[in-house]
């Protein structure tokens, strides 16, 4: 942030909040050395469990979420809780035409009115599973340059002229992809994780960012028998609300305090039948919360 501040630009953006902006930084983080939790104020690592594990359930619905005490998407989900096909459906159940040849990353929609086919991406007889796409290839090519996991999908990306309702009714996505794009690295039995991410709310959102794909990469590791190495997150536009500078003055004044760990311990193979319980986070210590405004 101190960077963003020092260097940054004012900029115009969507929610007409303004911002101060720098275009693409880079950051890494060891997690081997203690799971970057940011400590100069309290985050609440409920929420980026639960909509981790959402993710990786294939979810579009904020009613898991609801139902687990986390709002963080409630003010773009429709009365009924779909956001339209997000993170997790595009992680889990990317949409293709036609049926490819290899059947093991595929499966058949064989009814679709029994499955409630709600919009159109329900339409879409076969879908890829990214992740177990990303799971087998760690573990049978560990050193291919092809682990991607992509969320930028553009034929459901929303239309910027109606609004994030009018999109989810329109089977478009509520909001676009923030964090779009990962690629998984394997050396030395360490997995690694850069991701590209194409806005970044310095102050709010992206201490949940690094948590969660630093979480991710740490899940896959243990799915896959190898142990953990970098979070490396480069961010296109990093910025800074102008409507939050009082509380970033204020975070950047404190001193941070030492890494927690968190220690996984589900042993199992299915990346999607982790539990909340299966993460104990330990020796988290943390300045008090500060609230801030968000932008829409």
């Amino acid at each position: 942030m101190r960077h963003v501040l020092n260097e940054g630009q004012l900029r115009e953006d969507r929610t007409g909040t303004g911002t101060i902006s720098v275009f693409g930084t880079q950051s890494r983080y060891d997690l081997s050395l203690g799971f970057p939790l940011v400590t100069t104020k309290k985050v609440h690592l409920k929420s980026i469990i639960h909509e981790l594990l959402w993710f990786l359930n294939g979810d579009t619905n904020a009613k898991y979420l609801q139902d687990n005490g986390v709002g963080i998407w409630n003010q773009w989900a429709l009365e009924d809780g779909e956001l339209g096909p997000i993170y997790g459906r595009m992680w889990t159940k990317w949409p293709v035409y036609e049926k490819p040849d290899d059947d093991d990353l595929m499966f058949a929609c064989t009814d679709l009115v029994n499955m409630g086919a709600t919009n159109k991406l329900d339409a879409y007889c076969y879908t890829i599973d990214q992740i177990q796409v990303l799971i087998d290839g760690i573990k049978n090519k560990p050193f291919s340059r092809r682990h991607i996991l992509n969320a930028w999908n553009p034929q459901f990306l929303p239309d910027e002229t109606i609004s994030p309702h009018e999109n989810v009714k329109n089977g478009k996505q509520c909001l676009p992809p923030c964090h779009t794009l990962s690629q998984f690295y394997v050396h030395n039995g360490k997995l690694s994780c850069q991701m590209y991410q194409r806005s970044g709310d310095l102050f709010l959102g992206v201490p949940f960012n690094i948590a969660s794909y630093s979480l991710l990469t740490m899940i896959l590791a243990k799915i896959c028998g190898l142990e953990y190495g970098e979070f490396v997150h480069t961010i296109g536009d990093a910025h800074i609300y102008t409507n939050h500078m009082d509380q970033v003055l204020t975070q950047l004044e404190r001193e941070p305090l030492p890494l927690p760990t968190l220690t996984i311990n589900y042993n199992g193979q299915n990346y999607n039948e982790f539990k909340f319980e299966d993460f104990e986070l330990q020796g988290y210590q943390s300045h008090e919360a500060i609230k801030a405004p968000i932008a829409i």
